[in-house]
């Protein structure tokens, strides 16, 4: 215990026997047993203070690791978006990224639908109300 042999240990409790008598030596002991449990008690609690930190100190680390990630991404977003160097890549088309595909080049389909006015039929626009035939009107009473 704190690097200290028996014979010294020894020689410590002659000594407070002899300064603090037989009557006083039992609470002395006690006050001693209390103040090396409120030690421990401090050094624990550091003790998990300093992890805490460590821990923290973890953290900020991996913080700092996606923040630099973050702006490596920020700064590859600006150089794909940069438009002069877009512009330089297409002007010298050395990439066959723009071949043609034949889209144009395929005839239009028409699709004719029934319901659709036909483009030769003027068509009057109103806001009236029309009026419906007897025959609807008829079949609405029942």
């Amino acid at each position: 215990m704190f690097g200290m042999g028996f014979t010294e240990i020894m020689i410590i409790a002659v000594i407070a026997i002899l300064f603090l008598g037989p009557d006083k030596l039992p609470s002395a002991m006690v006050e001693i047993a209390k103040f090396f449990r409120s030690a421990k008690n401090t050094l624990g609690t550091m003790k998990e203070s300093l992890e805490e930190e460590l821990n923290v100190k973890d953290i900020k680390e991996e913080a700092l690791a996606y923040k630099k990630e973050l702006l490596n991404a920020g700064d590859q977003l600006k150089s794909a978006a940069d438009v002069k160097k877009m512009a330089a890549k297409l002007t010298s088309l050395e990439d066959d990224t723009f071949e043609d595909d034949g889209f144009f080049d395929e005839p239009k389909k028409v699709i004719k639908d029934e319901n659709l006015p036909k483009e030769s039929e003027p068509q009057e626009v109103t806001l009236k109300k029309k009026k419906k035939k007897k025959s609807e009107e008829d079949n609405t009473d029942v």
